[in-house]
Parts: C-alpha cells; structure tokens; sequence
C-alpha cells in the first residue's frame, strides 16, 4: 500500500473527519495520481506559517489542516504565557478564507484562548495594528498574498504584531509536528470566548494611519488630485478608498470591474500589482480620466504598486525598489524640515536597491539591512524599540511600512503616504516622474532587475542546492568588467574582502549570496523560501546621463544583460 493511501486511511479513520471529507478522500482513492498530489507529503507549517492549493489532503490548505496548525499555535501559546492568552484573527476575499478563519477562531476558543475575529474581510496590516492595539499574545491572518486563485495560506503573527521569528517559529513548528492525527485537533468551539471586531479598530487604524501625515497644507491644496485606485479584487476596498477621503483626497477613481471581493480574481491571471496585466484596468481608467497617480493593491493589501506619468506623457509602472526610494525620500525631506533628532533610522532587506542607502546617508541617518521578508524588519523595530526611531522602509517586492504602529507592509498607510507625496510634488509643479528624475540626479541612477529560475521537485530541489555548492566553490572574480571587492556569504555569516580579509555579519543566518563589485554592482544569489525558484538580483548604477532617464536605463539594462551572460544565466 502506499504512503498516500495509508495516510488518505488514517483520515478516514478519524472521528474528526465530516462526511464531506469522507466523500472527496473516497473519490481521490480512486484516482492514485490525485491522491497521491493530495497525500504522499505534508503541507509544511515553515517559518511563515502555512501556503498551499486548497482540497482535502495533507498536502492541501483545508480545515484539518488550517485546524492542526492551530492546535500547534495554541499549544505553543499556553506554554509561553500563563493565563488571559489573546489572539487577533482577519482573513481575505480568497475563497474559503473566511470558512478558515472561523475555523482558526474556533480551536483557539477551544483550547482556552480569547479571540478576536474580524466581522468581515480586512487588510493584513490591519490585523498587525490589532494585535497589539487589543494586546493580544498572538494572530493569524488567512490569506496568500498574490498567488493564483487555487490558494490559500495562514500566517502566523507574535505579540508586537511581526510575523513569528526565531525563536518562536522553530518552536511552533515543533509542536504541529507532535500532532500525529487530526483526532487531536479541538474543534469543540466555545463562542463566549469569540468576539466579533470591526468598526472600533477601523476607526482606531485610520486614525493612527491619518497622524503620519507630513503634509496637511498640500493636500488641502490638491484635494482634487485625481487618483486611480484597483484593490483587485481584494480588502484593499475595504480601507484604501476611505482612508484617501478622510485625509482629504476628494477625486478617487475606483476601477468598478475591481472593486468587489471576489476570490477567483475574474479579471487578472494573477492579483498581483507587480504584473502589468494586473494593472491594465487600472492604466485604462487613468488614461480616461489623464490620472495624476494609479494604485493598485494585492488580495490581502500589504503590497501596493504604482504607475505614474513619464516625460513622454505615457503612464509608466514603477518598480518596488523605485517607489520605495520615492518613499524614502520624501519623508526624509519631510522629518528633515521638522528637524532629525540623530536617532531615527531607516529599514529594507538586503536584496533592496543600495539607493535607499545613499539617500538616508544624505541625512545622516542610520539604514538598517534585514534579511528577505519583511518579518525581519519588524524584527528589526523591536530589537531598537525605545532607543531609536523607524521612520519607514521596505523591500524590493512592492512591500512598505511607514512608522512603528504596525509591523508588517503596509500597503493601506502606503497608498496614502503615495498619494500625499504626489500631492506635495503637485505643489511644487512636480509630476512623481520629476520627483525620481530628481532622486536620480542626486544619487545616481539604479536600476534593478530579478531573474528566477523555477526547478520543480525533488531533482529540481538538488538542481538548486548544487547551484549554491557550486557559486561558493567557484565564485566569480568579476562581473561585467568590474572586479569584485566584497563578497557577503549569509550562511556563513561572513563578509570577505578582494583580500581574503574576512568580518561577521550581523544578521541570522540564511542562504544567500552576495557580491559586490567597484563600480558599485550588486548580485544577490538566493534560493526562494515559498517556491521550487531560485532567484537573482541584479543592481547596477551610474550617473543620470543628460537628464535622459530612457537612455540611462537603456545603457543599464545592457549591463544587466552582461551580468547575466557572465554567471551563463
């Protein structure tokens, strides 16, 4: 017998199991191929919690599954805290996700813990600002970012609002890996300990949302700016749109076709405002109406991405690494006019444009690097609370936070600072076009591009893994011409020079390569963490040459197609 089988068995064994379940594990024993899809493996609870297509299996996002890293959590949970455990539970417009978190609310409940669930779909940094608005030890939220529509995943968050880090993520995966049959999950709900949230913690979000505004007068100026705004059929309707309004942003276009939650994302192939095909509504619309700026939010509203217009007149999608450094940017020039203390700093992961850098760098405030996702970041606030100040930060990956209220990205607070940064432009004759234009005469002109190469299964796992043995036994001495002078070695915690000359690095250890070369080049070499890829990015730089944005980029691009042909990518 197979292993698929004789787990598809084990299930059907279970008194927990419904007769639902019962009936699809019956049909699967039918087809091996689909059983074995659904069975042969376990659908890992990793360090993010847990992602995968939804069905009846151990290898799919269901409510056994949803249920065991439930009980995982809450046993972990009572270990860590003695009494009055709280935790804070919001979910997307995904299918099932809603049935999932009433799911999660009821084995919380079950097992002694208050909960508080969301009345209805709500952003993913709105749950992050819950947590610790409510106080809670804990959270989830039931969502998976931008994948295709086939699925679903579950996040798990720690009592400062970050998603589990080290310690706690090992720990809590330890304890869903003790629960050996879904028999041992508690389903038994109890109600009295499920408390329905929702309007006190929109308004209480909304206004922490509202105090990081930096420039009041200039919105009041351009109370007309005409925004474009696509939630993709995700939360971001639910709080982007009132947001913008109550600070006072009275043009705001919502793209119809878009606006209702729907979790088979009719319009797009992916919900994924990093594509263009996500964003081609949106563009449509600020095309009709000559927008002054396009917005456009994933599923579950932490990542935001943005199309403006260029000095040809054409709307033009901006890269993650481009509107973070427009972020950047304007509120260094915003907490400059107030005046910087000295103890405020900046935070973006290593794999994020060094431009970040030079700019804080002009202020003479600290950058931080973090490790890839933003759970380090938040990390990174926690470490440095009550002795320095975030003032905002990001990633490549179209992910932002501004200020230290919330701990995850923040793509509702984003949008606004966007829309507000836009408007102050606007009030100095500026499109956010000249405004990069000018960060680019400033501070060089960089330009970012990331490769993946998807190796499915198991041959494709080692692919990878000897792809990584074979770049540390055989590094490259120089990329596109440029020596290299510095090569960061994550796993192994060091920095080494052209020298040989070696120093740790301070940051936990990961699967990442990193090399820098004179001319100011960097190639990251990472594995990905949720997919069969690995990926690498590429960030080169010079001076804006002639103020021509198009043929600085051009002659860029071309030095990335260097790059790749130098590591035979």
């Amino acid at each position: 017998m197979s292993i698929a089988k004789d787990k598809a068995n084990e299930w059907l064994a279970a008194t927990n199991l419904d007769q639902d379940a019962r009936e699809q594990i019956s049909l699967l024993l039918e087809n091996q191929e689909e059983l074995e899809e659904a069975f042969q493996n376990d659908l890992a609870f990793g360090t993010g919690g847990l992602r995968g297509i939804m069905g009846i299996g151990t290898n799919r996002i269901n409510k056994f599954t949803v249920g065991m890293a439930t009980q995982g959590f809450s046993n972990y949970l009572k270990s860590q805290f003695n009494s009055d455990i709280k935790v804070a539970i919001a979910y997307d417009s995904r299918n099932n996700s809603r049935l999932f978190g009433e799911t999660t609310a009821g084995v919380f409940s079950a097992n002694g813990i208050k909960v508080f669930l969301f009345e209805d779909l709500r952003p993913t940094p709105e749950l992050s600002f819950a947590i610790r608005h409510l106080g809670c030890q804990g959270g989830v939220v039931l969502t998976a970012s931008h994948n295709p529509k086939e699925y679903n995943g579950y996040k798990a968050y720690w009592e400062d609002g970050g998603q589990i880090v080290p310690p706690h993520d090992q720990n809590i995966i330890a304890e869903v890996q003790k629960i050996q049959s879904i028999d041992e999950i508690n389903f038994n709900s109890n109600p009295s300990l499920i408390q329905t949230i929702g309007g006190d913690v929109d308004k209480a979000y909304l206004q922490m949302i509202h105090g990081l505004s930096l420039s009041k007068k200039e919105i009041e100026n351009h109370s007309d700016l005409k925004i474009v705004f696509s939630p993709i059929h995700g939360t971001g309707i639910t709080m982007v749109p009132k947001a913008l309004e109550e600070l006072g942003f009275k043009n705001v276009h919502v793209v119809e076709e878009q606006s209702v939650p729907d979790g088979d994302f009719p319009t797009v192939v992916y919900p994924n405002p990093e594509e263009q095909e996500a964003m081609s509504l949106a563009l449509k619309t600020a095309r009709n109406i000559d927008a002054d700026l396009v917005m456009a939010t994933d599923p579950d509203a932490d990542r935001v991405g943005i199309a403006v217009k260029n000095s040809k007149g054409d709307f033009q999608l901006l890269n993650g690494n481009q509107t973070g450094a427009l972020l950047v940017y304007y509120l260094l020039k915003k907490w400059n006019e107030k005046g910087l203390k000295g103890n405020e700093y900046i935070g973006k992961t290593i794999v994020t444009t060094e431009l970040i850098r030079d700019i804080a760098s002009a202020y003479d405030v600290n950058c931080y690097d973090t490790l890839t996702g933003f759970k380090w970041i938040a990390d990174l606030i926690r470490s440095k609370e009550g002795k320095e100040i975030f003032i905002g930060g990001g990633e490549e990956s179209y992910g932002y936070m501004i200020g230290e209220m919330v701990r995850d990205k923040d793509a509702v607070a984003s949008s606004v600072m966007i829309a507000e940064m836009t408007a102050w432009a606007k009030d100095k004759e500026m499109s956010v076009f000249d405004l990069l234009i000018e960060v680019y005469e400033k501070h060089g002109f960089y330009y970012e591009e990331l490769k993946s190469i998807t190796k499915k299964g198991l041959k494709g796992a080692e692919e990878i893994k000897d792809m990584m043995i074979n770049f540390r036994q055989n590094p490259p001495s120089q990329l596109a011409g440029s020596p290299i002078i510095n090569t960061i070695d994550y796993l192994e915690g060091q920095k080494i020079d052209e020298n040989g000359k070696k120093e740790p690095v301070d940051l936990p250890k990961s699967n990442v390569l990193q090399y820098l070369t004179a001319d100011g080049t960097k190639v990251s070499v990472r594995p990905s963490g949720t997919e069969p890829k690995i990926k690498f990015y590429f960030s080169v730089k010079s001076e804006l040459e002639g103020n021509d944005y198009f043929r600085t980029e051009e002659k860029l691009k071309n030095k990335v197609h260097n790059l790749l042909k130098d590591l035979n990518l």
